[in-house]
């Protein structure tokens, strides 16, 4: 029977991370979508004005069985910069934050070890944020799997590709679909 656990993961468009987390072998579903503000329901225009509290994120359903959420964070600190405050790359605003919205004590445990683990491979301070988590609010359909789709878009191109390959060129061990 499988060991059946959520992650909820942020850090910068979605559109990345969901790319990537797709790809990982063990990782049922990864949805792209919202969390951590204020409005009920928020919608991608509302969240991209920088004033609902929400940040993109990834839902992740996985095995841990097979990969364990330990072994999700390490690929979450290799395909984004947790140094940077509300933004990665071009894409700037608070909607753009590193976040790990932990499910349980667990997870929050080794979330922190995580971080402290790593914290060394960075030049600056890590500042992304740790918090229990909220209510997760699935973005818009066109949102879902947007690089498996239109890999060709020049955002995907520029800027999802290039972590799709590094996380794939380090992590090889981890690729599944």
């Amino acid at each position: 029977m499988a060991n059946v656990q959520k992650a909820l993961l942020g850090g910068g468009c979605f559109w990345c991370i969901e790319a990537v987390y797709n790809r990982v072998k063990g990782v049922e579903s990864a949805i792209s979508g919202y969390a951590g503000g204020q409005n009920p329901n928020p919608t991608y225009r509302d969240i991209c004005t920088g004033t609902t509290g929400h940040a993109e994120v990834v839902e992740i359903t996985f095995d841990a069985d097979i990969i364990t959420f330990s072994e999700l964070l390490d690929i979450f600190w290799v395909i984004h910069d947790p140094t940077t405050l509300n933004y990665q790359g071009a894409d700037r605003g608070t909607q753009y934050r590193s976040v790990i919205y932990y499910q349980n004590e667990e997870q929050k445990k080794e979330a922190i070890a995580s971080a402290q683990a790593v914290q060394g491979e960075f030049r600056d301070p890590m500042v992304t944020e740790l918090s229990s988590a909220p209510e997760f609010f699935v973005a818009e359909e066109y949102h879902q799997n947007y690089f498996d789709i239109n890999p060709s878009q020049g955002y995907c191109q520029a800027v999802v590709a290039p972590k799709v390959q590094k996380f794939m060129m380090k992590f090889s061990d981890k690729l599944g679909r």
